[in-house]
């Protein structure tokens, strides 16, 4: 299915351009979060009206992107986890619970969507994660899980 973005997304496309996606990802994705329109004759028309005013945005979330990656760029967090006398956690720590944490100590408003891990976090340790913050601003954060209690 033909699509036109609306936006810069990272290995797809820049706004304007007009790419072949799988039908289910233009329409479940693309399409409803307006990432996207359908690439009729009109909306390449409207397209092309608007894009100096699309690329404007962009810049805009671009700037509030790059500002967000000076706070973050040299982060560590802390987190404390249960964990067993062999190093392992008990369960593990998901994007949801990096989010959090930005939030309660930056004030940061980061999606969950947005953390990309490197593994999955189930053991005691320093990791490592991406955040994507715009399709050309990615920050990386290292993250040290510690012991909050050894259980038996």
């Amino acid at each position: 299915m033909k699509v036109i973005l609306l936006e810069n997304i990272q290995k797809l496309g820049s706004i304007g351009e007009i790419i072949n996606v799988k039908r289910g990802y233009a329409r479940n994705f693309l399409i409803a979060k307006k990432k996207a329109l359908f690439a009729s004759k009109e909306n390449v028309k409207e397209v092309d009206k608007i894009k100096t005013e699309l690329s404007k945005k962009d810049m805009e979330k671009k700037k509030a992107a790059k500002e967000i990656y000076e706070k973050l760029k040299n982060k560590e967090l802390l987190i404390k986890k249960l964990s067993t006398e062999n190093k392992e956690l008990y369960g593990s720590v998901k994007p949801t619970e990096i989010s959090k944490i930005i939030l309660e100590e930056d004030k940061l408003e980061i999606k969950p969507s947005m953390i990309q891990l490197k593994d999955d976090i189930k053991t005691l340790g320093n990791f490592k994660a991406t955040i994507d913050l715009h399709a050309e601003v990615q920050v990386q954060i290292k993250i040290q899980v510690i012991a909050a209690e050894t259980i038996q």
